[in-house]
């Protein structure tokens, strides 16, 4: 599997709809999962602390107002302890603590009990408005402390400068807040795990359709105009299906209009080019013996009867390129393909336009391959002419055989080159470099196609043997057609030194190609 492939399945695998959408399903039931959790644990712990709390106060005010009766005022620390001992009789394992001006009682002798009521619980007790309680934290451990200042029986709540305060215990509640926790921790892995499964089976509800259509898009991509969805259901999909199906409907009637557009386009310019060719033929005739007699004609009759002669041979290879075009449209070429030793090809095809002395030729010898010599003839005619006429001396071409399976001819110039417009549009058929430029000027010429020479004669650059493309604005884009019937390509490009390269490449030949195919014959 190719790198590119590799990344692009990771990054559907990453990036996917269905990823995406597990992940928003875990993700949404994981926050509520975490949100309950977090909501339950604290309305527990508020309900178990604040009824730990309202039992203390309340089991602190009985036991006070119970035994608070029968103590006498001011107590010494005999009246004090007793009576701090009875106070946490009716209290369980709770520690009692009375103070009194100076005088401190403790119901268990033993319990450290400076850390654990603090300054300002005292002072909230001293103030003597009912009773205060404040949770703390003592050596690691959660306690309530509970403090009510005892008033006299008179009814004016008076206090009789007596403080009680009561020091519960909360890790019993501590440690049941903590396994409720637990137990809500532990129910929301099989939540987000039903969560995931919900998304997959959802995700494959939604995805199915939407793969079925992402297939049949390619596919209609890829030029198969019949592909369509099947329609199910009526919710949006299914309106997204069959607006598919409408759209690839329309898609492909206007393909085949298009296409019987396109066929009657060509048989329209096959058959004018053809029923052009005898009249034309009877022009040419006419006009070759006009040029003949040129001479013995007045000047303004001879300029005219040799502006005749190269107009209708234009005409006439305006005529054949038609033709040649609309053989290519209709697919109707045949290479007459043999192994060629393309040094030779180019050499004769330079030699038979008389361009020896124009061009510097650079060729490296012995190199074949498998094309069509006449086809390969009208390339290089129109690549040499083309850099003759609208390039500069010196013309270079360069012939070569750089290592690998592939063959290049490269035709070079000196001249101004082409701007990137035109490099884009080189090879489009009538294109014309520059189009304020009128047809009748020699350097006005298609870049694609020839012109004619300043007398206005067909000179050197013409193509009076067996080529197609000069003069007809349509000779790049035949030689780019007959690259791809061998396999190959014509690129364009600006040499860094100022003109423009057009580089052929073709298919190189190996003999052992052609042995395999005799043993395989065999």
């Amino acid at each position: 599997m190719k790198r590119g492939a590799v990344r692009r399945g990771s990054r559907r695998l990453v990036g996917g709809l269905r990823v995406r959408l597990v992940v928003t399903f875990v993700l949404v039931a994981l926050v509520s999962a975490v949100t309950a959790t977090a909501l339950a644990y604290r309305d527990a712990r508020t309900a178990v602390l604040q009824r730990t709390q309202n039992a203390a106060v309340d089991d602190l005010r009985e036991r006070v107002a119970a035994v608070g009766a029968g103590l006498d005022l001011p107590p010494d620390q005999r009246s004090l302890s007793r009576f701090a001992a009875k106070v946490s009789e009716g209290m369980g394992a709770r520690i009692v603590v009375a103070r009194h001006q100076d005088l401190t009682a403790v119901s268990d002798g033993y319990a450290d009990t400076e850390g654990r009521i603090t300054a300002e619980l005292r002072a909230a007790v001293r103030s003597g408005d009912g009773a205060r309680f404040q949770r703390v934290q003592w050596r690691g451990d959660p306690y309530l402390v509970v403090g009510t200042p005892v008033t006299y029986a008179d009814g004016d709540r008076r206090t009789s400068g007596l403080e009680v305060f009561v020091i519960t215990d909360l890790r019993a509640e501590r440690d049941d807040t903590a396994a409720l926790l637990d137990s809500v921790r532990t129910g929301t892995v099989p939540v987000v795990v039903l969560a995931a499964l919900l998304a997959l089976l959802a995700a494959g509800t939604v995805l199915r359709p939407v793969r079925k259509l992402g297939r049949a898009t390619r596919e209609l991509a890829a030029g198969d105009l019949g592909s369509r969805v099947a329609v199910r259901g009526h919710d949006e999909l299914a309106d997204l299906a069959r607006t598919f199906n409408e759209t690839a409907d329309a898609l492909q009637a206007s393909d085949a209009e298009l296409r019987a557009q396109e066929a009657k386009a060509r048989r329209f310019v096959a058959d004018v080019s053809h029923e052009l060719r005898t009249p034309l033929a009877a022009m040419t005739m006419v006009a070759t013996v006009l040029e003949e007699d040129a001479d013995q004609l007045p000047p303004d009759a001879a300029h005219a009867a040799r502006t005749v002669g190269a107009e209708t041979a234009r005409l006439s290879r305006l005529v054949e390129d038609l033709m040649e075009i609309s053989r290519f449209d209709a697919g109707a070429i045949r290479l007459d393909a043999t192994v060629t030793d393309l040094a030779d090809t180019v050499r004769a095809s330079l030699a038979l336009r008389g361009w020896t002395d124009r061009v510097t030729v650079e060729i490296q010898e012995d190199v074949r391959a498998v094309v069509d010599r006449r086809r390969i003839d009208v390339i290089v005619a129109n690549l040499v002419g083309n850099a003759l006429r609208h390039g500069a001396p010196p013309v270079t071409v360069t012939l070569a055989a750089p290592g690998g399976d592939r063959v290049t001819l490269e035709v070079a110039d000196r001249g101004p080159g082409l701007p990137p417009e035109a490099r884009e549009r080189v090879f489009d058929r009538f294109y014309k470099a520059d189009a304020a430029r009128t047809r009748s000027t020699p350097e006005g010429g298609y870049r694609g196609g020839g012109g004619l020479g300043e007398d206005g004669s067909l000179g050197q650059d013409g193509f009076g043997q067996g080529g197609f493309g000069q003069g007809s604005g349509l000779g790049m884009a035949i030689a780019l057609e007959n690259a791809r019937l061998h396999g190959g390509t014509i690129e364009v490009a600006e040499r860094p030194e100022g003109g423009a390269v057009f580089t052929l490449r073709l298919p190189l030949w190996h003999p052992e190609e052609e042995e395999e195919e005799g043993e395989g014959d065999g």
